[in-house]
């Protein structure tokens, strides 16, 4: 049952008592809303652009793609094309990044509350290394982040969806940008009832690694330690920060984000796609550091969550070769079909800050994916039925999709 006013769960048990869901029948599955950790909303149609490294790719396909968000009329329609795409593929939460564009960014706000998509989305901040069109002077930059920040907080009718700061990664930012939005984090979490979300790229590809802590050395500027140093000595290494990809960190790099307590979005299935490398997946848990889990479309070419789950374990299995070998405790080196699917469910809800998302628990977001497996009659019943759904998945089982306690979506199914 929901509790209608505020979209919320609030009892959970099987009938068709007044006021309870219809979630189907006895074959199907009802799951949590599934969450994204990472991705970029004006690159969906950028999606399986092959072949070239990652700055290579930003500057001759996604640099083009996101200067057409300076229309904001044009990026309000795209984003509710996205949202619709994710909700047929059971995504309920993201954390986004928009473009560098203040309205774009607003059209795009809008279009995910209309949506009833929640989490969080920022204006991509940049000022070099990109093309001039999307690189704007720090200070009007940063002034652009705080009204929207406003203006994400005045949106009353779906608070679940908030304003990150998002500067891009370091190569693309200034030190005077990232100082000032390190300042600006620290300002706009002052009086909030939480920190705001940071979200930004760390270490993805060996070029960019020793690009970053170049272009942050220098005359009046010393010489960082390591890529991670270069956000941490901003201010930017909190509770609430979101680094993608993480393919190249160094042991001490890992001690630095585990002291600030921030969080790696694991991206297996963009690091594969522009080939940036394998992350280490055993190393970051062993170290202690949380993990979120994101398509990064279009890095990434998958939208489907359930996928690129299965595609953490894959590359867990790569990295940690083939004499490694799972546990009944869910040996780190290679992750569980249960613990896939509480990866893209509770566990990167709970590691990005989204404590509303992510479980069926009374209170929390009535979120949910109604799905109907066509697998073979008795497939819940042997062996492992978590690993059977996860390495079985197709999105087309989909049939309905709850956000807030609202049926957004309803799909058309497999015959």
């Amino acid at each position: 049952m929901t509790d209608d006013d505020a979209g919320t769960i609030r009892s959970i048990g099987e009938g068709d008592a007044p006021g309870t869901p219809d979630a189907g029948s006895d074959e199907h599955v009802v799951l949590p809303g599934f969450v994204d950790a990472h991705l970029h909303l004006p690159q969906f149609d950028s999606i399986g652009q092959d072949g070239m490294p990652l700055l290579e790719w930003l500057n001759s396909v996604i640099f083009p793609a996101e200067l057409r968000w300076a229309d904001g009329a044009f990026a309000h329609a795209m984003s509710r094309r996205v949202a619709k795409t994710l909700l047929a593929h059971g995504t309920t939460t993201i954390a986004a990044y928009s473009s560098a564009h203040a309205e774009g960014t607003r059209g795009a706000i809008l279009a995910l509350a209309e949506a009833g998509i929640s989490g969080a989305v920022g204006l991509v901040l940049m000022d070099q290394q990109a093309p001039f069109e999307l690189c704007f002077p720090h200070q009007e930059h940063l002034r652009e982040a705080r009204a929207l920040d406003t203006f994400t907080r005045s949106l009353e009718a779906f608070p679940q969806l908030e304003f990150s700061l998002n500067p891009r990664f370091a190569i693309a930012c200034s030190p005077a940008l990232l100082r000032g939005c390190g300042e600006l984090a620290a300002d706009l979490s002052r009086n909030a009832p939480r920190r705001v979300m940071i979200q930004t790229h760390l270490s993805e590809t060996l070029d960019e690694c020793d690009l970053a802590v170049r272009l942050h050395s220098g005359p009046g500027l010393s010489t960082p330690a390591n890529y991670a140093s270069v956000y941490a000595r901003n201010g930017l290494l909190t509770s609430r920060t979101l680094l993608a990809h993480c393919v190249h960190i160094t042991s001490d790099e890992r001690s630095l984000i585990r002291a600030a307590e921030s969080v790696v979005a694991h991206c297996p299935t963009a690091n594969t796609f522009l080939q940036s490398g394998t992350m280490g997946r055993r190393d970051l848990v062993r170290a202690g550091v949380s993990l979120a889990l994101g398509s990064d479309v279009a890095g990434g070419p998958e939208i489907s969550m359930p996928r690129v789950a299965r595609a953490m374990i894959d590359a867990a299995k790569v990295y940690s070769g083939p004499a490694a070998a799972r546990d009944v405790h869910d040996d780190p080196r290679l992750p569980s079909p249960a613990r896939a699917w509480w990866q893209i469910t509770g566990g990167s809800a709970e590691a990005s800050g989204f404590a509303h998302a992510g479980r069926l628990v009374p209170g929390l977001s009535a979120d949910v994916v109604l799905v109907r497996p066509k697998l073979h009659d008795a497939w819940t019943e042997r062996g492992d039925p978590l690993g059977t759904l996860l390495y079985s998945w197709d999105e087309r089982w989909i049939e309905r999709v709850m956000t807030r306690g609202v049926w957004r979506y309803s799909g058309v199914g497999v015959g």
